[in-house]
């Protein structure tokens, strides 16, 4: 089966529930985790900014200097599309000096800097307390704590969690783009607080004292990681193979995701495939595994997909796997 084309149409938010309707954010967060948490909250209705680093030496005009730009251009455009975009150079006064004017008329800074770097560039909570108290710090890290100082990745995040059984690479980035839906979160969680009853000063109906929240993509993989830690998705595990209605079988032309789980579903299978249903634990039952193989073997992914649509049976075909 062919990969579906991203597009942005299934993400943003009802035009109805646009909480952040007259929110500003400021983001310096790079790669993909802020700029997609960015995504969601423009979706919301934010008024967002990115601020990016200079193109590197050399580079062709226009080249974003977000590293993302410069080697998957496609998702670049998708992520920051209907997204305020400034260039600025934070190791100059210059830059500086523009960046604290647009954290001045900002509600939320966004940022995925080590703590380090945020404390070098004055950004880090207790700095922003003092030069700019109104705003609200949700940063992106690695790893919480100490360990958010020490290098790391989404693949070795997931590894962490135990998301990584073997040798191949996980087909998406789970930890970042979990870690940006909890970054979105941490963003409605801080503007709750800023609204919430008990301010005294306000702008634009928000109270003047900022909050600070730090998101962990480690935490992000751990998070994904509990079905793995509660059983379900190990082998043994209901949805990890136990279940005969929730598998992946090879069918005549290709394979088969059924997921056949609550017992109606499960029924239905089983009367398609000429299997007495006496109990759920029919369904456990080694001899079911087998016949359930040799009855998807000898089906097209044509009649499959008419048998969902008849017989109302959760399943979806797939190609030869890759």
């Amino acid at each position: 089966m062919n990969p579906v084309a991203p597009t942005t149409a299934a993400f943003p938010a009802a035009p109805s529930l646009r909480p952040l309707r007259g929110v500003r954010i400021t983001s310096l967060a790079l790669n993909l985790p802020g700029p997609a948490a960015l995504m969601r909250l423009a979706s919301m209705g934010a008024r967002c900014l990115k601020i990016e680093p200079p193109a590197p030496p050399g580079a062709p005009a226009d080249t974003p200097g977000d590293p993302m730009g410069q080697y998957n251009a496609g998702a670049y455009a998708q992520l920051h599309a209907g997204i305020r975009r400034r260039t600025l150079d934070l190791k100059t006064e210059a830059g500086q000096a523009a960046l604290a004017r647009e954290l001045a008329r900002s509600d939320v800074l966004l940022t995925s800097f080590r703590p380090s770097a945020l404390r070098k560039l004055g950004l880090s909570a207790g700095q922003l307390r003092r030069t700019h108290p109104h705003l609200s710090l949700v940063a992106i890290v690695g790893a919480p704590g100490a360990r958010a100082e020490a290098p790391g990745h989404d693949l070795t995040y997931l590894a962490e969690a135990g998301l990584v059984p073997g040798l191949e690479l996980p087909p998406t980035l789970f930890a970042d783009m979990a870690g940006a839906l909890l970054a979105s979160e941490a963003v409605l969680q801080v503007v709750l607080a800023q609204r919430a009853p008990g301010g005294t000063a306000q702008r634009g109906g928000m109270a003047r004292r900022g909050r600070s929240v730090e998101v962990a993509l480690s935490e992000a993989a751990a998070w994904l990681a509990l079905p793995l830690r509660w059983g379900l998705t190990q082998r043994q595990g209901a949805v990890g193979g136990a279940h005969a209605g929730y598998r992946v079988y090879a069918c005549a032309d290709g394979r088969v995701a059924v997921a056949a789980l609550e017992p109606h579903f499960a029924q239905a299978l089983c009367r398609a495939a000429q299997i007495e249903y006496r109990s759920l634990s029919t369904l456990f039952a080694p001899e079911t595994h087998e016949r359930l193989t040799r009855f998807f073997a000898g089906q097209t992914r044509a009649a499959l997909d008419a048998l969902a649509e008849h017989a109302d049976i959760p399943l979806q075909t797939l190609g030869e796997a890759e």
